[in-house]
């Protein structure tokens, strides 16, 4: 079995379920999660709406839940804001520096394939800024997001995503 095959078996993207919600409510209140990305949680009842509304009632998100191992690790998704696509992701903690962003990441580009395509991460988040530069995204600017600045990245109609770079390549 190649390497390409065993990541298969052990990331995966699939529809969220509602279940799945509840993970995700957990891992958008872990403290360093929060440090990292400048993010502020909703509480409970304002997360589920949002879900409900924002996501699930725009038929124009592409929303996928994480599995490793069977378990859900996190989602991506990919919405409009005015005429801009963007996407985002949120990992659990116990999820972080195994490969699985990387892995989760090629598979999403490989369904998503509106470009060009936006994030913008929180500028000191380098861990999430190197994960979307190793997919061809390009850094073009920052914006602000309150106090903070986050590095505008955009993945072209040009740009071969289908195989992350390596580290530091």
């Amino acid at each position: 079995m190649s390497d390409d095959e065993d990541d298969d078996e052990r990331v995966c993207l699939r529809a969220v379920e509602e279940a799945d919600l509840d993970v995700f409510f957990e891992q958008q209140h872990d403290a360093e999660a929060l440090r990292r990305s400048r993010f502020t949680p909703r509480p409970r009842d304002r997360f589920m709406t949002h879900w409900v509304d924002k996501i699930f009632g725009d038929d124009t998100c592409l929303v996928r839940t994480v599995v490793v191992d069977g378990s859900p690790a996190g989602y991506i998704v990919a919405w409009w804001e005015q005429d801009r696509r963007f996407i985002g992701y949120w990992l659990g903690r116990a999820y972080w520096g195994r490969g699985i962003g990387t892995r989760a990441l090629a598979l999403f580009l490989r369904e998503e394939k509106t470009r060009p395509l936006h994030a913008d991460p929180f500028a000191e988040n380098t861990a999430s800024v190197r994960l979307l530069e190793r997919h061809g995204f390009q850094p073009v600017g920052t914006v602000r997001h309150g106090e903070d600045v986050h590095t505008l990245l955009v993945l072209d109609i040009n740009s071969d995503s289908e195989r992350p770079r390596p580290e530091g390549g």
